[in-house]
């Protein structure tokens, strides 16, 4: 097929960073670091406390990534060093990550540390990995290119996620003396993962040159400058505008569908092995399915029709979601979310390369994250406060986790209606 021959040593090499870097999201921030936390750096304390500590240090670490996030971007297009800036972060972030192994049992304080400077470092990192994306792939192949990167880190992602469950369920299988000693050292297996798959990213991908100079201390200023102006004259780029509103709105729903979904299922009574198989289940599904949207869904047009698609899928999930009675029915949506996840991410990520100035990616993509940094808070608040104010109207306990759910229906029904807006103020501009 055509869109195949968008795939050279360039974009695949930079898509295997999302292979690298993806496994840290899978097994140390989905799974493994909340877990090991509670039971072994934090053995002996309250949940409550450990559930607080993680909870403080999780916020204090994506409100300093707001903060510098525009700024780092904006530094990268000043300098023409994303490439340089990404390798510090994947430097720092695998490292720190592999260095959890050596935290000891009921050293909670250095784990907490480590794992917000390696969070810190992951989520920096993807400003300068995103803003490559328009180094490898021409205007017709953003979409396809982007997908590729997903559809890789769902693959990459899940296929060490099984390996390091595989190895705590059953250690004596890899020669570990311990299940314990299998969780140290799945942080090791992360942190060499990251490290190896992103070497083809630093070999092979060309960074978009344009007029730059190098960078040195005194350009921060300038980089603070070049983020106020934007920030000053972002409106008048009303298209552009109406979708960091409507990408805001709509990947809260998706990400608070990702974040709340064990606590739900928790909730309704569902076992934990089976929340964790729900999640390999959406990991393996995601693969395939966000390559094959790339290949549908092809240039500008296509991004915005396959963002429509995602999101009104989206909102059936969160709806249907809440009559769920069963482990079945919850594979059905773990599937039905695999489905779209990469998706809405992959297109989302390459509509938004499409439409922003050439020769700023690492700007506006810093304001990207930045904005995807602010998702998951409205969304987690909208589900606390409908449940307590269905509890406290006489509700059942049942009836209000699942009005709470449901709740989140709101951001894809919002944010579909900005994406409508922003297309339109885009289409009537060219």
């Amino acid at each position: 097929m055509g869109i195949f021959k968008s795939i050279n040593r360039e974009s695949l090499s930079w898509a295997l960073y999302d292979w690298a870097n993806s496994a840290y999201a899978t097994t140390v921030l989905a799974v493994f670091f909340p877990l090991f936390f509670n039971e072994f750096w934090s053995a002996g304390e309250d949940t409550t406390v450990t559930t607080a500590r993680l909870g403080i240090a999780t916020s204090v670490t994506g409100v300093i990534l707001m903060l510098v996030s525009p700024v780092t971007g904006a530094l990268s297009d000043l300098a023409g060093s994303k490439k340089r800036y990404l390798l510090y972060a994947t430097l720092a972030g695998s490292l720190s990550t592999a260095s959890l192994f050596f935290v000891p049992g009921g050293y909670w304080l250095p784990a907490i540390l480590l794992f917000s400077f390696s969070s810190f470092c992951f989520s920096g990192g993807i400003i300068f990995y995103d803003s490559l994306l328009n180094s490898v792939a021409g205007r017709k192949s953003l979409n396809f290119v982007s997908s590729l990167g997903y559809s890789l880190g769902y693959l990459g992602g899940g296929i060490l996620l099984a390996l390091n469950i595989l190895a705590t369920t059953k250690p004596e299988m890899f020669g570990i003396s311990s299940s314990e000693e299998a969780v140290k050292l799945s942080f090791v297996s992360v942190g060499v993962w990251w490290l190896l798959f992103s070497i083809p990213l630093f070999r092979f991908v060309q960074e978009k040159k344009h007029e730059v100079k190098e960078a040195h201390s005194h350009d921060l200023a300038a980089g603070f400058k070049k983020i106020n102006d934007t920030l000053s004259h972002i409106r008048k780029i009303k298209g552009v505008f109406l979708f960091l509103l409507a990408y805001w709105l709509y990947i809260d729903g998706v990400d608070t569908i990702i974040r709340m979904a064990m606590d739900f299922g928790i909730s309704i009574g569902f076992e934990k092995n089976s929340l964790i198989t729900a999640l390999l289940i959406t990991q393996f599904v995601g693969f395939p399915s966000a390559l094959l949207t790339g290949m549908l869904f092809k240039g500008e047009k296509g991004a915005r029709k396959g963002i429509y698609f995602t999101i009104a899928v989206y909102l059936c999930v969160s709806v249907l979601g809440a009559f769920m009675k069963n482990e079945t029915h919850f594979y059905v949506l773990a599937v039905t979310v695999g489905l779209v996840q990469g998706g809405i991410q992959a297109l989302s990520r390459s509509y938004f390369a499409s439409i922003i100035p050439d020769n700023r990616e690492g700007e506006f993509f810093g304001l990207y994250n930045m904005i995807g940094k602010f998702a998951v808070i409205l969304g987690p608040l909208f589900i606390a406060v409908t449940g307590l104010i269905l509890r406290s109207s006489g509700f059942s306990s049942d009836a209000a986790s699942r009005g709470g759910i449901m709740s989140v229906s709101f951001f894809f029904i919002a944010g579909g209606i900005l994406f409508y807006m922003s297309g339109r103020a885009i289409r009537e501009k060219s």
